[in-house]
């Protein structure tokens, strides 16, 4: 046996830095996080060169005490957790101790801090692993440290780095997320010297504005739920506000960033019915969950958890964003008014630290008083004509013609504005007509309906109202002909619907197919040769412990010798399926997702299945098949075939008349 070596520090933390530092954006996410437990209000990131000349954070925390300072070198040296207690429940962002050793290892790390009970600031230095002198500087408040020459003595790491830009792009994707997931703490980003990103802790609505836009924030449904202990927050985009990859999906486990499949996986099946093919999702979740049934522990860089039972996570979560996207009764539980002011995040479930602490700060004296509820009777406030404001605690700005629009939008417009301090929504339709039918002018700033939950269902009957009459005005539609063979001209009133034909028998034999499976009223069709499953351990102890759903919606599976199982019979209206392809689809996520995996993939079968029995495009119909399509449709034009494409398209007479130049 060969020589057994006792590694250096220096070998061992370079080592390390090979799991913790991966590229710059490493850098940053350690350095930010330190302030972010360290109570910082207020963040700056500086980089260079996508942060390979410099990356440097600085807040205003509690700081290092004077004799701390070396020990905040030291690999595995933490004052986030001190007993092995502890780690059963971690409520801070870092708790390793051995991320600033392993960067020292490979940059050039300066450390100037000032502990908030010190009057004096001090700096330490450490230039791959060695520590320089401790030295008296001018530092106001806080902690600022800065990492140059990244891998700088590990030329093998360097020159697997991407270029400036890319580096670049991945440091303002962790900026971005630390922005989202820490709405009360204000941010500034540099990038070679300019100021790239801003946020001012103004809350959730503002931080989705700082980092997406204005637009983002109107087209999003905002989220307030909670069920089984599981609190879930946010913003989910509606189903027309898509993107084209999975780089605007942000989930946050009680405050951490992370990439999770059991709650990916729900949240994109449950907006399986509402895309097509390779659209994506838009959202910004924050889950609160006990932490003694998450483990953060489980990854080197601390960027995917592990639920103590997955099956209810993804319950939970997609339970929730399937009633908001389907508009159930159960969704005026989750569903927040866009008047409700977002003030502060809530601290329980385990939430980090960092909620807390943004919590703590509204009482300071330097922090303006939180906005009163939307629900709290007050007293006419006063507003005048003014430039855009250059105060940062509002986070609404009311319009001349009364309407209001996030901060960070409007200040971009450069428009003079009435700027309310303290934000209430408009006056109710009903209200503003009493108003104006007496001749009373109605109160600045009290809300005409104190009640949100009620705004919110009134709001949903308006809308089911609305939807009713124009089913009933579209089902006297007058047939006009068609294009192409393909989609169908219906005239009603002033507006002209094209209905393609396919999208529409293909939506209506899904949804046939569906209910047939949910009520259990399948038909069943033997197979002549009976298909043998080979499977795993894993494999087999799904198919038995889901033998009765398989048998409930068509399928006979028995076992058939050691893991193999004996498939005799299939739904017969999914006969002549990709069996092999089916079972494959279906074993993709067993280890987490047993118990509700089957249905999805069902769902997807049903929706290939439509799609071949429907008439196709080029179809030449006769009466009776146009007049019985249209008739099975009642009147609903907002459907949408299984993959997401529109069934109808809706041209009012102005629009044609605007392509004719008859009106402008």
């Amino acid at each position: 046996m060969a020589k057994i070596n006792i590694l250096d520090s220096s070998v061992y933390n370079r080592i390390a830095a090979g799991e913790v530092v991966e590229r710059p954006a490493s850098v940053v996410k350690e350095f930010v996080e330190n302030s972010i437990d360290a109570g910082a209000r207020s963040v700056s990131v500086f980089i260079e060169r996508g942060g390979k000349d410099l990356i440097r954070v600085s807040d205003d925390g509690e700081g290092v005490e004077e004799g701390q300072l070396a020990s905040a070198f030291l690999p595995h040296a933490t004052s986030k957790i001190a007993t092995a207690e502890d780690l059963e429940s971690i409520a801070t962002l870092g708790f390793r101790g051995e991320a600033l050793a392993s960067i020292a290892s490979v940059a050039r790390v300066c450390l100037r801090s000032r502990h908030k009970d010190a009057e004096t600031a001090f700096e330490l230095s450490c230039f791959g692993g060695a520590l320089g002198e401790k030295i008296p500087c001018a530092l106001d408040r806080g902690t600022d440290i800065s990492a140059e020459n990244l891998f700088y003595n590990t030329p093998a790491r360097e020159k697997f780095m991407k270029t400036d830009k890319g580096e670049e792009a991945e440091v303002t994707a962790v900026v971005s997320r630390f922005v989202l997931g820490n709405p009360h703490i204000a941010f500034r980003y540099f990038i070679d010297g300019k100021l790239a990103m801003q946020s001012f802790g103004g809350g959730e609505e503002e931080a989705l504005a700082a980092v997406y836009g204005g637009a983002a924030v109107r087209e999003c449904y905002r989220l307030n739920a909670e069920k089984h202990g599981v609190r879930i927050r946010g913003f989910l985009g509606k189903p027309t506000y898509t993107k084209a990859n999975r780089t605007y999906q942000s989930t946050f486990v009680n405050g951490r960033f992370v990439v999770n499949n059991t709650v990916a996986s729900a949240i994109s099946n449950a907006y399986a019915a509402y895309l097509m093919k390779r659209q994506y999702p838009f959202y910004v979740l924050f889950i609160d969950v006990p932490p003694q049934i998450v483990d953060v522990n489980v990854h080197p860089n601390k960027s995917d958890v592990r639920f103590s039972d997955n099956r209810v996570i993804y319950g939970c979560v997609y339970s929730v964003v399937s009633a908001v996207l389907d508009g159930n009764a159960s969704a005026l539980d989750f569903l927040v008014s866009p008047e409700q002011d977002a003030a502060a995040p809530a601290a329980e479930c385990g939430a980090p630290r960092v909620a807390q602490n943004a919590a703590s700060t509204q009482s300071e004296p330097q922090k303006k008083e939180a906005p009163a509820p939307i629900g709290a009777a007050r007293g006419a406030q006063t507003t005048e004509q003014m430039p855009l404001p250059q105060d940062k605690s509002a986070l609404f700005i009311r319009q001349k013609g009364g309407h209001y629009a996030p901060r960070q939008e409007l200040w971009q417009g450069g428009e003079t504005l009435q700027f309310c301090d303290s934000f209430t929504p408009p006056p109710s339709a009903p209200a503003a007509q009493a108003a104006a039918e007496t001749g009373a002018r109605p109160i600045e700033g009290a809300a005409a309906d104190g009640d949100v939950f009620m705004e919110n269902k009134r709001f949903l009957a308006e809308q089911e109202s609305k939807a009713r009459q124009q089913k009933l005005l579209l089902s006297k539609a007058e047939y006009k002909g068609n294009l192409f063979n393909t989609y169908l001209i219906y005239e009603a009133e002033n507006e002209v619907y094209l209905i393609d034909q396919h999208a529409a028998h293909e939506r209506l034999l899904f949804d046939r197919l569906r209910k047939e499976m949910e009520t259990r009223r399948v038909a069943v069709q033997p197979m002549l040769v009976p298909y043998i499953l080979q499977v795993n351990g894993e494999e087999a102890a799904f198919l038995s412990d889901n033998a009765e759903t398989l048998r409930s919606v068509g399928f006979e599976a028995e076992e058939f010798g050691l893991n193999s199982f004996k498939i005799s019979a299939v739904p017969a209206d999914l006969q002549g399926m990709d069996l092999p392809a089916f079972f494959a689809e279906l074993f993709k996520e067993v280890g987490s997702l047993r118990a509700v995996r089957l249905p999805d993939v069902l769902r997807e079968r049903i929706a290939m299945t439509a799609c071949k029995h429907a008439v196709k495009g080029g179809e030449v119909l006769s009466e009776s098949e146009r007049k019985e399509l249209f008739a099975r449709m009642g009147g609903d034009m907002g459907l949408r075939c299984p993959h997401g494409r529109p069934v109808a398209v809706r041209l009012t007479k102005s629009e044609i008349e605007k392509m004719f130049k008859r009106i402008v």
